[in-house]
C-alpha cells in the first residue's frame, strides 16, 4: 500500500506538471489551433468536437480512472515518450508547425501520468489523448490523396451519368455536358478528405465504448474509410444527376448546400450494422474473459508496501519530473513566434527578341491559396511564335501557399510524362511534359528559392529546409515557385530561355 506521503507528492508533482504543460502550449490552445480550424484549406470545422470528446470519455471513465491513479508509482519509462514530445512540442511552438506542436501535446499527455502514476494508470489516458490526433491539419499535408479522391470521384460519376444516357464530357476533375448546360468541377473541399476525417473520429468514438476489444475497433474504425469515400462519390453524382435533370444553378446552390446530407446518412446507418456484425462474429466467452481482465488487473493491484530504496526513487522520478518538463515547459511558453522574413522582389525580366505581357491570376488561385500569397504572371512570346507562360507565386506565412504542381496538374486534364530534373547555368529545374486530349505534349519546368538564395526544384529538399528554418533559425522564409509552360519544342531554345529569365 502506498504510504498518504507519496499519495500527496504524485498529486502535487500532477498538478504542478499540468499546470506548465497547458501554459507551455497555451499558444497551440488558444491560438494555432482554433486558427487552422478556421482556415479555408484545411477545412476542418468538426475539429473543434474532438476536445470536447475526448474530456467526456475522461468523465464517464473516472471511476477507474481514479482507482489507477490510486494504485499507480511513478516510472522513469514515462520519460521515455516524454522527452522526443518536449522536442516535438519546442520545435513546433518555435517554428509555428502546429502538426509538430499537436503530437508533442499527445504524447505528453500520455507521457506525464505514466512518469507520476507508472504504465497501467497511463492506459487510462491513451484513447482520450490520441482521440486529439483527429485536431492535426493534414488537409494540405496529404493533398496528394485528396487529388486521387477528386479524381476518382470524377471518374465513378462520369461512368454512372453515361450509363444514365447523358451527354457528359471530362476533363481532368471538371464534368460538364456535351452542349454546355452545366459545368461542375470538383474543387478541395468537394475531394472528401473532410467527409473521411470526421467520419473516422465519428467512429472512433463509438467503437471505443462499443466494442470491447481493440481488434474490433480497429476493424470498425478502418470500415469509415470506404464508407466515407462511397458516401462523397454518390454526393458527387447526385449533383450532377441534379444538373442534369433540373438546372446547374439550382445543383450548385440549393442543392449543393444540402448535398452533404448522403455523405454522412449512408455511413452512419451502415456503421452500428457493421459493429453488430463484427461484435457477432467475435463474440467468444474466452475472448470476453480476456478483454476483462487487464481492467480487473487495473483496479486490484497493490504495490508492495513502501521500502526505503524504492521512496527514494519514488521521489527522484518526481523531483526529475519537475526538473525536467516545468522548465522547458515555461522556456516554450516565452519562445518568440518566428519571424516572417521579406519576400523576394519580383521583376519580370524584358528579354530581347520576346513580346511580353500579362496574364491574369486565375480565380482558383485567389480564393483557394492563402490570402498573403503573391503572384506575378506573363506570357512571353518569342519573334517564332513559340509562347512561354511564366508564373511568379511568392509564398507567405503558410505552407500552403506553395505546392507541387504535380498535385493539381492532373485535376486540369493534363497527363504528366517523362518527368525530369535537367541543370540550366547551374540551376536544377524539374520538367515535365504535358498532354491534354487532342493537343501535343507541351514542356513545364518549374523549380523553387528563398529570400536567403536557397534553391532547389525538390520539393521534399524545400519542405526539410522549410522545417529547418523555422524551427531551429526562428523565421518563416519566402519561397518563390517559378513555373514555365510553352509549346517550344527545340531543348535548346527552352534551356536557352530559362538562363535569361533567370539572369
Amino acid at each position: 500500500m502506498k504510504s498518504e506521503k507519496l499519495k500527496q507528492m504524485q498529486l502535487g508533482v500532477w498538478i504542478v506538471l499540468l499546470i506548465a504543460l497547458f501554459w507551455g502550449f497555451k499558444e497551440l490552445i488558444l491560438h494555432h489551433a482554433p486558427d487552422v480550424f478556421r482556415a479555408k484549406e484545411e477545412d476542418m470545422s468538426f475539429a473543434w468536437f474532438v476536445p470536447v470528446y475526448s474530456l467526456y470519455v475522461l468523465w464517464r471513465e473516472r471511476e477507474r480512472t481514479r482507482a489507477a491513479l490510486s494504485a499507480g508509482r511513478p516510472s522513469l519509462w514515462g520519460f521515455v515518450l516524454a522527452l522526443p514530445c518536449l522536442a516535438l512540442g519546442f520545435f513546433g511552438a518555435r517554428g509555428l508547425q502546429v502538426r509538430f506542436e499537436i503530437v508533442g501535446l499527445v504524447g505528453l499527455l500520455i507521457a506525464i501520468p505514466w512518469i507520476v502514476y507508472g504504465g497501467l494508470a497511463a492506459k487510462r489516458f491513451v484513447f482520450p489523448a490520441l482521440f486529439l490526433c483527429f485536431c492535426i491539419p493534414l488537409a494540405t499535408f496529404l493533398d496528394v490523396i485528396t487529388v486521387h479522391l477528386r479524381l476518382l470521384a470524377t471518374s465513378v460519376a462520369y461512368a454512372l451519368m453515361h450509363g444514365f444516357g447523358a451527354d457528359i464530357v471530362r476533363k481532368g476533375t471538371m464534368l460538364a455536358a456535351g452542349d454546355g448546360s452545366f459545368a461542375i468541377d470538383v474543387a478541395d473541399p468537394c475531394g472528401g478528405l473532410r467527409s473521411i476525417f470526421a467520419l473516422m473520429a465519428i467512429t472512433a468514438g463509438y467503437a471505443y465504448f462499443v466494442q470491447k476489444t481493440w481488434v474490433r475497433r480497429g476493424l470498425l474504425f478502418l470500415c469509415s474509410i470506404p464508407l466515407a469515400i462511397f458516401g462523397n462519390v454518390m454526393r458527387i453524382f447526385s449533383i450532377c444527376f441534379v444538373a442534369h435533370v433540373a438546372s446547374s444553378e439550382f445543383a450548385t446552390g440549393y442543392y449543393h448546400d444540402f448535398s452533404w446530407i448522403p455523405v454522412y446518412a449512408v455511413p452512419l446507418l451502415c456503421i452500428p450494422l457493421l459493429s453488430e456484425l463484427i461484435a457477432r462474429v467475435g463474440r467468444k466467452k474466452g475472448a470476453e474473459k480476456g478483454s476483462a481482465a487487464p481492467e480487473a488487473a487495473v483496479e486490484d493491484a497493490r504495490p508492495p508496501a513502501d521500502k526505503p530504496r524504492r521512496a527514494f526513487f519514488d521521489c527522484f522520478v518526481l523531483a526529475l519530473a519537475l526538473l525536467v518538463l516545468v522548465p522547458v515547459s515555461l522556456w516554450q511558453a516565452v519562445t518568440p513566434r518566428p519571424r516572417l522574413e521579406e519576400a523576394p522582389g519580383i521583376v519580370p525580366p524584358v528579354l530581347a527578341g520576346y513580346a511580353v505581357s500579362a496574364l491574369p491570376v486565375s480565380e482558383a488561385e485567389l480564393t483557394v491559396l492563402p490570402k498573403d500569397t503573391q503572384f506575378v504572371k506573363r506570357l512571353y512570346v518569342s519573334e517564332k511564335g513559340e509562347n512561354f507562360a511564366v508564373s511568379w507565386v511568392i509564398g507567405g506565412a503558410s505552407k500552403s501557399s506553395i505546392h507541387r504542381p504535380e498535385l493539381c496538374l492532373p485535376s486540369q486534364g493534363f497527363q504528366m510524362m517523362s518527368p525530369h530534373t535537367i541543370t540550366v547555368d547551374g540551376r536544377s529545374w524539374r520538367e515535365i511534359f504535358l498532354e491534354t486530349q487532342g493537343t501535343l505534349a507541351r514542356r513545364f519546368s518549374y523549380t523553387f528559392y528563398n529570400q536567403a538564395g536557397f534553391q532547389t526544384s525538390s520539393h521534399v529538399s524545400r519542405i526539410w529546409r522549410d522545417i529547418w528554418d523555422r524551427s531551429i533559425l526562428n523565421r518563416i522564409d519566402r519561397w518563390v515557385m517559378i513555373t514555365v509552360y510553352g509549346d517550344c519544342k527545340d531543348e535548346t531554345r527552352w534551356r536557352a530561355f530559362l538562363s535569361r529569365l533567370m539572369r
